[in-house]
């Protein structure tokens, strides 16, 4: 993929926002971080693929064109962060629950934040 100058700056974090029943695989908290082509692993804690098939439908376009609002994934309160969620409906349908995820851009040379991920990553294996 070719890219313009400019482009490609920004790295997606997408936060575990609250959960509707329950989730086998994500807690509150969780994170799954994506610099385009690639899931960085090392700064993600758990992947699902009911919750796969949503996040990267929109992860593409908002990494290189941060338009939220216009895409109808938050309001114009809050332009900064984009809301979705996966596409397990919980009970009385499965027996699973829904997962609702905050999205927001991060830059990729912000060292604080992967300094910050690690000592959470640290704290939460004590």
């Amino acid at each position: 993929m070719y890219r313009r100058e400019g482009e490609g700056d920004n790295m997606l974090e997408i936060v575990v926002h609250e959960i509707r029943g329950y989730c086998p695989v994500y807690k509150v908290g969780d994170k799954i971080v994506i610099d385009d082509p690639e899931i960085v692993l090392e700064r993600t804690d758990a992947l699902c693929i009911h919750a796969l098939e949503n996040i990267l439908h929109y992860a593409l376009i908002l990494e290189y064109d941060w338009c939220p609002v216009k895409l109808g994934l938050t309001t114009p309160d809050d332009p900064e962060h984009a809301y979705m969620q996966c596409v397990d409906p919980g009970k009385p349908y499965t027996e699973g629950g829904t997962v609702i995820f905050k999205c927001r851009r991060i830059e990729k040379g912000n060292n604080m934040a992967r300094q910050k991920d690690e000592q959470e990553r640290n704290i939460s294996k004590a």
